[in-house]
């Protein structure tokens, strides 16, 4: 397995490949020769980059085949275009290359920040227009081995989605290419699907098996024509009602509702369908799977259920992970019009389905006779009056799993407290102290998710523990922990650290007279990086983030007035005495209040 990255410039190109068997480098500066030589010794080996899939790869094809890297580039990244209509020669090159990116990754410097490394940019720009000189390239190369050695660290944080889809391709005997096919790629030629087009995607239709007695309004929205549309104007296409003492929202991309602010302790009960969606799949085929599969692939999706089903029973989570790859890759494959398992027709009314066998059907045998706290698509919590009563909501899950085909998982919190800023953030704790969290502000952290953690450290001790906020800051001295990543998107042209907008009476020359303008003033400076590691500071010569499009100027949404940047290795390195832990205590208390928490 080799890790691999380009650079590419106007006059010059390299790369660095990581072979980890053998634990070599090698740096190739504007050598082809030597590129095609490595190639062909490992053209059978596995080709690990971060965004390959979108880029290096074909970087690496076009120099093979004797064609200008910079215009790859180009058509790539000015012109927006797909790398494989660059050239046909690409085909005669094959490649098993395998991308650590995921789709909704914000990009390689962001990981890299959240993991506390170097995240400072090479300070040669990418537009320059000549050739580089033998300092500049030794520092492109440089620069080119880090992001090299920081994919091979991605790349052991996700090892298992590697192991999972080279079970698959050992498991169905397909080739080692298919390694460079995303997950749901795979799921499409593991089903033998046959690509097809339909312009019937908003066919709905309502489970046989519901019983919707109230809240007719939701079944009514569904076949209403007038509302077979993703957006109306800007907005998102969704009914939105009170449905047992909860603001609910219905569309086509799931059930949503909560109780917000919501802050009790009480017998607590989770009712969470086990694979929801691939259930509905297999239970309602006619109308909520893929068109574009034969009988004999159904079939095999089915058996693939069952088997994932059986593994989870017995605890085996890791040989369950392959099978998950096709269950739930096929759900988002049918809204996908490039690949073979298209059908948005059955993508809809699967969705509609658990939305109105879970979101309406079961909230409606349940109303009245437990507080319903937060509905999802897959499932409902709620809070029982009495404890007493388990065997009533027992009978009623039983009638309803009878009637419907699908299966309720509970997770009995016993006498717990929960703390739900939404249906999206929210912490519950059980009776025997242990806690499951989701959401941005309480979730549990990983290396590559990495943002704000002592915030969220310190609210979780004080919802679990009741450890007071400015315990958990003020006594913590590892910077990292403090650290607020930020990266801008392609459409601003660049980060600027310091300065602020001001009030300034100025003479309009229209009028004469004196008026009041809004300025942008101060010191700054233009920052090379488009991703930044920030911290809050006490001192008041530090000036705020903004990002930057021509003559616009606008704040880095939640960063604080006053910020220091800290772009190197911040890892075993301490707090400094110009931290502004104050702010750190306030955004906590924030965000505690926001979970229905009167804490001062």
């Amino acid at each position: 397995m080799l890790v691999y990255d380009f650079e590419v410039v106007k006059h010059d190109w390299l790369v660095v490949v990581l072979d980890l068997l053998n634990k070599t480098e090698h740096t190739i500066i504007n050598n082809r020769d030597e590129l095609i030589n490595l190639y062909e010794k490992h053209k059978s080996s596995i080709w690990v980059g971060f965004n390959s899939r979108h880029y290096d790869q074909f970087i690496f094809k076009t120099i093979i085949c004797g064609l200008n890297p910079k215009e790859c580039n180009d058509h790539i990244i000015k012109n927006n275009q797909s790398g494989y209509t660059f050239s046909k020669l690409f085909n005669k090159i094959p490649l098993n290359n395998y991308d650590v990116m995921e789709s909704g990754d914000g990009g390689l410097k962001k990981f890299e920040g959240f993991m506390g490394n170097n995240i400072k940019e090479s300070s040669i720009p990418f537009d320059i227009d000549r050739k580089l000189s033998n300092e500049e390239l030794k520092e492109l190369a440089t620069y080119c081995r880090h992001d090299v050695h920081q994919t091979a660290e991605i790349l052991l944080e996700r090892i298992s989605d590697f192991e999972a889809q080279m079970e698959l391709l050992k498991m169905y005997k397909m080739p080692l290419s298919y390694i460079s096919k995303t997950k749901v790629q795979l799921s499409a030629e593991i089903l033998g699907a046959t690509k097809r087009t339909y312009d019937d995607e908003f066919d709905i239709h309502i489970p046989d098996c519901a019983r919707v007695e109230k809240y007719t309004q939701v079944t009514d929205w569904y076949t209403n024509p007038k509302n077979h549309r993703y957006k109306v104007g800007n907005k998102t296409n969704q009914l939105e009602l009170i449905m047992a003492g909860i603001p609910m929202k219905f569309g086509y991309g799931g059930v949503h509702g909560a109780l917000t602010k919501y802050h009790a302790k009480g017998f607590f009960l989770n009712m969470d369908v086990g694979s929801l969606y691939p259930t509905l799949m297999a239970l309602f085929a006619e109308y909520c799977f893929s068109r574009s599969v034969t009988k004999e692939g159904r079939d095999r999706y089915i058996g693939i259920l069952h088997h994932r089903l059986k593994l989870k029973a017995e605890g085996k989570k890791k040989e369950q992970a392959p099978f998950k790859i096709v269950l739930n890759g096929t759900y988002g494959a049918m809204k996908d019009k490039y690949n073979k398992l298209y059908d948005p027709r059955g993508a809809n009314n699967t969705c509609i389905f658990g939305q109105i066998l879970v979101g309406v059907d079961l909230l409606e045998r349940l109303e009245g006779k437990c507080e319903i706290i937060q509905v999802n698509t897959d499932g409902i919590l709620i809070r029982m009056f009495n404890y007493d009563d388990y065997a009533m909501i027992d009978d009623i899950a039983h009638e309803w799993e009878q009637r419907t085909g699908l299966t309720l998982e509970f997770d009995d919190y016993g006498y717990g407290e929960i703390f739900q800023k939404d249906v999206n953030n929210y912490l519950i704790i059980d009776e025997w102290g242990n806690y499951k969290s989701k959401g941005e502000y309480v979730k549990k952290l990983n290396r590559l998710d990495y943002d704000l953690p002592i915030v969220n450290k310190a609210l979780v001790d004080y919802m679990v523990k009741g450890v007071p906020i400015e315990r958990t800051i003020n006594s913590c001295n590892d910077l990292k922990e403090f650290q607020t990543v930020k990266k801008i998107s392609s459409k601003y042209d660049s980060i600027l650290h310091g300065g602020c907008w001001s009030s300034v009476q100025r003479i309009n020359p229209a009028t004469g007279r004196l008026k009041m303008f809004r300025e942008f003033t101060g010191e700054r400076k233009l920052l090379n990086e488009k991703c930044v590691r920030a911290f809050a500071s006490i001192d008041k010569n530090d000036g705020g983030l903004w990002k930057t499009k021509g003559d616009k100027i606008e704040k880095i949404e939640s960063t604080p007035e006053h910020v220091f940047i800290y772009n190197g290795d911040v890892n075993d390195v301490k707090v400094p005495k110009k931290l502004d832990k104050s702010w750190y205590i306030g955004v906590a208390k924030d965000r505690l209040h926001k979970f229905g928490v009167a804490y001062e």
